[in-house]
């Protein structure tokens, strides 16, 4: 158990049976009345975010995460296929268990897995990946850099604006935190 006062960004809590990343918090101090803290939640299982208010001092059950970096195998029905990278054992985890990650999944990436008690709970991938536009519009002579975007789908089907000077079959790195074009890559 700890309190709100040991609460940080990135924490992992359990309410209710129930896993949730503390994505930010707030120590607030009125003038009348007692502190509380204002903390915005997301649910590991769901991705949904949540605003909770707590009474500061109030004790929560810390949930402590294995963090273990896999490589992604391949994909086999709704199931995607992980592998240990130091056992070499390999596990199926289902699309919820996944979740956002699946759109920066191509086989042979190492992302970092989140186990609760031995269940998987999340997939973490890099920070930035590595993609090849499959499809998106022609561009024109005379496009720069900064004169506009378009969308460009990705060889993980992925949709994300590139610029206009940017085509099919490029190779971009896309930002997985904001699912963001970055840059080229040559």
């Amino acid at each position: 158990m700890i309190t709100t006062a040991e609460f940080k960004n990135g924490m992992t809590i359990e309410m209710d049976g129930v896993l949730y990343n503390i994505v930010y918090f707030q120590h607030v101090k009125p003038g009348k009345g007692g502190a509380f803290v204002r903390s915005r939640l997301k649910n590991l299982r769901t991705g949904a975010v949540m605003e909770k208010t707590f009474r500061a001092g109030e004790k929560v059950e810390l949930a402590i995460l294995d963090k273990r970096r896999m490589q992604f195998l391949y994909r086999e029905g709704s199931n995607f296929v992980f592998m240990d990278i130091e056992t070499y054992e390999q596990m199926p985890f289902t699309e919820d268990e996944v979740g956002e990650a699946e759109k920066y999944l191509m086989e042979g990436a190492e992302v970092e897995v989140h186990l609760y008690e031995g269940r998987p709970v999340g997939v973490e991938p890099p920070v930035f990946v590595e993609l090849e536009i499959v499809e998106t519009a022609p561009g024109v002579k005379g496009d720069t850099a900064s004169g506009g975007s378009k969308p460009a789908t990705l060889q993980s089907g992925l949709v994300v604006n590139v610029p206009l000077f940017v085509e099919a079959g490029n190779r971009i790195k896309v930002d997985t935190r904001s699912g963001e074009y970055v840059e080229r890559v040559e």
